[in-house]
């Protein structure tokens, strides 16, 4: 793409000189294709006429918190940002919620941006659909651009269901080329569902750059497309496909086009991952619940 961007940056005040820090450096990068940067605190200067809003940051798990501790201070955050949205943003904008617990943060986003299309709202599983593919190919010893069709379902979390069922490597289908169903229902299941905690005990932070990553290969795909006869893994409005009628953020195999993502249809679903997907989907309703609680939304 040749687009050319101006960033519209957000933080919080006590970071702001860390901000400013930040655009030094991309002033000093040189981009041709930016056009401008406006580092804020202000979430109105921030939002106001944007086509597209990622919502990196959230507030942060720590020592002692629980779960739904965590989920009741996003909420409350998370309200407040949809509110703005609603009011300043343009109708036509794409939001991207990465923060975690990210699902959940994008839904109850959406429930205080009413103007703003539904479709409008995604969570990022981006880069777990790259872990799961990057997984496959360390394990049949090819190139990851060999791999498609991998899939993430239900939430960005310890229960979310990486799927090989539907998987394709060099063009062939995963189980002629894998032979090892026992890895693809175990140790590849876990090893996807656990990578975060992992890099975060490797490296003592979580992931940066592969989840930079990600987010671009998630707005490059929804803007731009996917490539025929592939999809990915995107978290969207449920509604009703493969069984999931709750009011939820839940992750799918998608296909983009026209700057619109489709839920694919149709794909065969055993009885064993069936099971894979209702976990995770009571995981979400349970999130919904804390977080509508919180901020008094009924369900």
């Amino acid at each position: 793409m040749d687009q050319p961007v101006i960033l519209h940056m957000l933080e919080i005040p006590q970071a702001k000189a860390a901000l400013d820090g930040i655009v030094m450096e991309l002033e000093d990068c040189a981009y041709p294709l930016l056009h401008g940067v406006v580092p804020t605190v202000d979430p109105v200067e921030a939002f106001t006429d944007v086509d597209v809003v990622l919502f990196v940051g959230a507030f942060p798990r720590k020592d002692g918190m629980e779960r739904k501790d965590l989920i009741a201070k996003n909420a409350q955050i998370f309200s407040e940002q949809g509110k703005v949205l609603d009011k300043v943003a343009k109708k036509t904008v794409k939001v991207v919620v990465v923060g975690n617990p990210a699902n959940t943060n994008c839904l109850v986003t959406m429930k205080h941006a009413p103007s703003i299309p539904r479709e409008n709202f995604t969570a990022l599983t981006r880069l777990d659909h790259n872990r799961a593919k990057s997984q496959v190919a360390l394990k049949v010893k090819v190139g990851v651009d060999q791999i498609k069709n991998t899939i993430i379902w239900g939430n960005h979390s310890g229960t979310q269901f990486p799927d090989l069922s539907h998987a394709s490597v060099g063009g062939k289908p995963i189980a002629e080329v894998l032979h090892d169903d026992e890895w693809a229902k175990n140790d590849f299941v876990k090893t996807v569902q656990q990578r975060g905690a992992a890099v975060i005990k490797a490296r003592g932070l979580s992931s940066a750059f592969s989840a930079a990553n990600a987010i671009v290969n998630h707005v490059h795909d929804w803007l731009v497309g996917t490539p025929a006869g592939e999809f990915v893994s995107m978290a969207v409005t449920a509604e009703g496909s493969y069984g999931v009628s709750d009011e939820i953020i839940y992750s799918y195999p998608v296909t983009c086009k026209d700057g619109k993502w489709t839920i694919v249809q149709g794909l065969t679903v055993s009885d064993w991952a069936r099971e894979k997907m209702e976990i995770t989907r009571k995981e979400l309703v349970e999130e919904r619940a804390m977080a509508y609680e919180i901020v008094g939304l009924k369900q």
